[in-house]
């Protein structure tokens, strides 16, 4: 089948953090099948996302105008068509990817779609007769969409992205990376659902124990009025301590980012881009876990601190930490942060 592809477009409209999984695997196909043209097909401020990787195109979805409803799923079709598409990779496997993937199939057109393990995960979570055990990772999954349309690709050949050049606006903000000196350590203490982040209490103590050697030099990443708000009382008046959101755009986010040495993540979108580009992650881990294969790409188990399962053994209580169960409100209490700030020097010494 493969040798009968030579335009491939790759559907992934999710959060930011489920598009980011999905740069290493494309990045690999890309490398290794140069003579396939690739289209992303996802939001448009994640663009920048893929950039750096060769012979790749993006079309960006517009879900509330020009790809809204039915109509717009078969506007996306008619997009895709109209550019030469003869494969569709579903990385996403919700109801507009689907109808997208029936209309290609009607025509013979090759696709394939992602099994997201909903049966597996399911049994993960729950609070009776629970299956601990690591699933499948998203970026198995991602692979064995790209193996049903023919191509292997082997995990081992998966490689970090380089590093990325500062631009002027990047370079006057941070400091000029030639004459950079101290340890940077990016912090994203936010998530989408409230199960995934560490209290602020403790998060300030992190922040101010790091922030007390001046050889560290903290960024502090977040979107949105409130989560500044926030950061700004994170900051207070550390002088080594830089509030990011709201500052830099997305894409020079992406190259200071990639330049850390080092980045403390909920398990959030920010924990995968800076995996992407080889940078240590240390990631905190409240009702979901590991587990469910989520956890950032190339990062060692030490990396991923997870909440007392002996002391909260109904742990993990969720795939996406949208599920409250009662008295597990503070699991991630169980996390000290002495042992977040000495795994973080523990990796930034090396």
């Amino acid at each position: 089948m493969s040798t009968k592809i030579t335009h491939i477009a790759v559907i992934r409209l999710s959060a930011m953090g489920d598009v980011a999984m999905t740069v290493p695997v494309i990045s690999a196909f890309a490398k290794r099948h140069p003579e396939i043209k690739i289209t992303i097909v996802s939001r448009k401020f994640l663009k920048p996302l893929f950039d750096a990787i060769p012979n790749c195109e993006f079309l960006a979805v517009d879900t509330n105008q020009r790809h809204k409803g039915f109509k717009g799923i078969v506007q996306l079709y008619q997009d895709l068509k109209n550019i030469g598409v003869d494969a569709i990779a579903d990385l996403h496997n919700v109801l507009r990817s689907k109808v997208v993937r029936y209309f290609f199939s009607a025509t013979n057109i090759p696709t394939a779609a992602i099994d997201k393990g909903r049966k597996e995960k399911k049994a993960l979570v729950r609070l009776k007769n629970k299956e601990f055990k690591q699933l499948k990772t998203s970026m198995q999954r991602y692979l064995e969409v790209f193996e049903d349309l023919g191509f292997l690709i082997d995990e081992s050949s998966i490689k970090f992205l380089e590093k990325l050049p500062f631009s002027r606006g990047t370079e006057l903000f941070a400091g000029k990376l030639a004459l950079k000196a101290s340890k940077w350590i990016g912090i994203a203490p936010f998530a989408q659902h409230d199960g995934k982040v560490y209290p602020a209490d403790l998060m300030q103590e992190v922040i101010s124990q790091l922030a007390k050697n001046n050889a560290n030099t903290l960024f502090l990443f977040g979107a949105g009025q409130e989560e500044i708000q926030q950061l700004n009382t994170f900051k207070g008046t550390l002088e080594n301590v830089i509030v990011v959101a709201g500052n830099l755009k997305f894409g020079q986010e992406l190259e200071l980012i990639s330049n850390l040495d080092v980045m403390l993540s909920m398990d959030s979108g920010n924990a995968h881009l800076a995996a992407n580009y080889g940078v240590a992650v240390v990631s905190l881990w409240g009702a979901t876990h590991p587990f469910a294969g989520f956890a950032p790409f190339g990062q060692p188990q030490e990396n991923l601190i997870t909440s007392d399962r002996e002391k909260y053994p109904l742990l993990p209580t969720s795939v996406y930490g949208n599920i409250e169960v009662p008295g597990y409100k503070d699991a991630m209490r169980s996390i000290l942060p002495e042992r977040v700030v000495n795994v973080i020097e523990g990796v930034i010494s090396k």
